[in-house]
C-alpha cells in the first residue's frame, strides 16, 4: 500500500515539475539548460513574468518543486547541451 501512494505522490509531482511543463512548452527563446530549476528560481525570486520568460507558468510551490526539478534538469543535461548547440537527432522505433 505504501508503495503505491509513494508511486501515486510520485506522478501527480511530476504533473506539476518545472522541468516537465518547460520541455512541454518550447517557447522560442526560452532558457533550456537547467530549464525547470531555473524557473523555480525565478519564482523564488519574485519573477512577475514566468509565462513570457519560460511559457509556462511558475509551479504553485516552487520551494518544494526545486529538488525535484534540478534531478530531473541534471539528468536531462546532456539532451539540453545537444539541444543548445543545435543538435538534432532523428529516433525511430519499430520495424
Amino acid at each position: 500500500m505504501s508503495k503505491t501512494l509513494l508511486v501515486l505522490l510520485m506522478l501527480l509531482h511530476v504533473g506539476g515539475c518545472a522541468s516537465v511543463r518547460t520541455l512541454d512548452a518550447a517557447k522560442p527563446g526560452a532558457p533550456v539548460v537547467y530549464s525547470g530549476a531555473r524557473l523555480d528560481w525565478y519564482a523564488l525570486q519574485g519573477g512577475c513574468c514566468a509565462m513570457d520568460r519560460f511559457g509556462v507558468s511558475a509551479p504553485a510551490y516552487p520551494g518544494l518543486d526545486l529538488p525535484a526539478s534540478a534531478l530531473l534538469d541534471t539528468l536531462l543535461l546532456p539532451l539540453s547541451v545537444l539541444t543548445v548547440l543545435g543538435v538534432g537527432y532523428q529516433a525511430t522505433g519499430g520495424l
